[in-house]
């Protein structure tokens, strides 16, 4: 196998049910409840484990009201990935949601965008509603992190193994970072936040938080130039994710989803 070709996974660890209109700036004519999904994903080549993103753990599910299905790290296991194994961490931003489980991963470099940490530690802070999707233990811990020398810092498009890079978009929050991963069906974009739900960007819709309309826009058009089409764009909580694409194996439907695949049908 070439040494820029990688696998592709996204681990469904929590969901949470929320109105329709819920889901955009100026709602939605539809009103009935639906759902999103909570991911991490895992990507998998000759350069070692990336994991994107953390996930969130039990302690932050209750003070949020989520629904964990199963931990982050047994998502993992299931990949027969062991978590203190892993060998990077992409924290595509900082809100809870994406930056939880600190001590998961013992042994793994984290990257994230310059952008973001100033961000999340500037006087943006100082506003409650720019406060509400970042969590003040989160923040710390990486900070920890920086002060052990566990943290490079990205400043907009970067390569962090062949095949592998990570893009600033912004938007959703303001150092917010999408990744790109050469596969064997072409680039799959890991959207993350950047994208989270199909409707967002086939609709040019944008989700309630959000640092800049303008930039997550603006984003959309970047994750279509970085993908190899439409369909190789991996939003970040859009449950149907795990209807498109197959299990990573046998028992894992409807919990690991192999993304490096065509989708179904």
């Amino acid at each position: 196998m070439s040494d820029d070709i990688h696998e592709v996974f996204a681990v469904r660890y929590a969901s949470h049910a929320r109105k329709r209109s819920d889901n955009y700036i100026f709602g939605d004519p539809h009103d009935e409840m639906t759902s999103i999904a909570y991911y991490v994903w895992v990507i998998t080549g000759p350069h070692g484990v990336f994991v994107c993103d953390t996930g969130f753990d039990q302690a932050a599910a209750k003070q949020r009201a989520r629904k964990i299905i199963k931990p982050v790290g047994e998502g993992l296991k299931a990949l027969g990935i062991e978590p203190d194994h892993v060998d990077h961490v992409i924290c595509t931003h900082m809100h809870w949601d994406h930056a939880g489980n600190h001590d998961l991963f013992p042994n793994a470099r984290y990257h994230v965008q310059d952008t973001e940490m100033a961000y999340c530690t500037g006087r943006c802070m100082c506003h409650a509603m720019l406060r509400i999707p970042f969590g003040e233990n989160d923040v710390q811990a990486m900070i920890s992190k920086i002060f052990a020398d566990r943290v490079e810092f990205h400043d907009g498009t970067e390569e962090l193994a062949p095949g592998l890079t990570v893009h600033k978009i912004g938007g959703h929050s303001k150092g917010l970072q999408c990744v790109r991963v050469k596969t064997k069906r072409g680039y799959v974009v890991v959207a993350s936040d950047s994208c989270h739900l199909y409707s967002h960007i086939d609709e040019g819709r944008v989700f309630p938080i959000t640092y800049s309309v303008g930039d997550t826009l603006e984003g959309y058009r970047t994750l279509q130039k970085l993908a190899s089409s439409r369909q190789h764009i991996v939003p970040g909580h859009d449950p149907e994710v795990l209807n498109l694409y197959p299990a990573a194996k046998a028992g894992l439907e409807g919990w690991v989803a192999r993304l490096d695949v065509e989708p179904k049908g």
